[in-house]
């Protein structure tokens, strides 16, 4: 099977849980330390191979599109004030070799409907679905690595998941299946935010796919759910009847940076990562910690 060269990132949402600071600014372009959160995602596909980068947006998306292009007046700026570093961190945004391209997802249909939107640029090749919301740190291979080295094992699709407490199972898409080792599961079933009780498991999908071209054939014979959405789940849940699919435990830490807390503990955890913050970073939180615990 061909080698995985395309991703597809849906970035068409509102962000509606970070209003007001997401009224007029995407929410993938909230940073987290120094780079916006579709920045992260954008690296970890390059980094598993990725030579296209496919963006589903919306209205009042433009900033994405702006921030992954040239700044031609910054630039030159930065070069005229001999500022190096800075030059080369904005040209590495996006590394030489690697396109951009923007599609409009002119109605919120779903997550189905968003990857649908990229089929004419994917055509008939394996590609990631990369959730930006989701960010995943690892120290190794990152995230969609370990799944593409899972694909050229298995030759089908592969998808993303973790455990997650019983509280969290119906808010996310949850598969069943057959384990095959300690980090692949054959997928048997996958049901789209089930209760507790009719789940098959509490393994949730999180946002990263690799995916056969088929599913763009289930996509556009998928019809919309009960809230007039066509979901991704459930073209998966016809794939698995068809081919192979195989769900992928990685290792890593996925922050949801969807939601407010799980943003502010990747701020944190990434500060702390951070070559230029880290020590100055862990000293403040260290003596901010006391003081709370002193009560000052």
């Amino acid at each position: 099977m061909a080698r995985v060269r395309k991703a597809v990132f849906p970035v068409a949402g509102l962000g509606t849980r970070f209003l007001p600071a997401t009224k007029a600014n995407p929410k993938e372009m909230l940073p987290v330390v120094d780079k916006p959160v579709v920045q992260y995602a954008a690296e970890e596909a390059v980094a598993a191979g990725a030579e296209v980068l496919i963006f589903i947006t919306g209205r009042n998306k433009a900033p994405i599109s702006d921030h992954f292009d040239i700044s031609y007046e910054l630039e030159n700026e930065l070069e005229r004030k001999n500022k190096h570093e800075l030059l080369k961190v904005a040209r590495e945004v996006v590394p030489e070799g690697v396109d951009c391209i923007y599609i409009r997802q002119n109605l919120p249909l779903g997550l189905g409907h968003a990857v649908n939107r990229a089929k004419n640029i994917v055509g008939n090749d394996p590609f990631f679905v990369v959730l930006p919301d989701d960010l995943v740190h690892s120290n190794g291979k990152n995230c969609l690595q370990q799944m593409n080295d899972a694909f050229e094992e298995k030759e089908c699709s592969m998808i993303g998941v973790q455990q997650v407490p019983d509280r969290d199972v119906s808010r996310y898409g949850i598969i069943g299946g057959e384990k095959e080792n300690d980090r692949l599961t054959r997928v048997t079933e996958i049901v789209e935010k089930p209760k507790l009780e009719e789940a098959p498991s509490n393994w949730g999908v999180i946002g990263r796919y690799l995916l056969t071209p088929r599913i763009f054939e289930l996509l556009d014979e998928t019809r919309p759910d009960a809230g007039g959405e066509i979901q991704l789940t459930d073209a998966i849940a016809r794939l698995i009847k068809e081919q192979d699919v195989y769900a992928c435990d990685f290792e890593g830490k996925r922050y949801d940076c969807g939601n407010k807390l799980g943003y502010l503990e990747a701020t944190v955890e990434m500060a702390l990562e951070h070559p230029e913050l880290k020590d100055d970073f862990w000293q403040y939180l260290s003596d901010f910690v006391d003081q709370r615990r002193n009560g000052e």
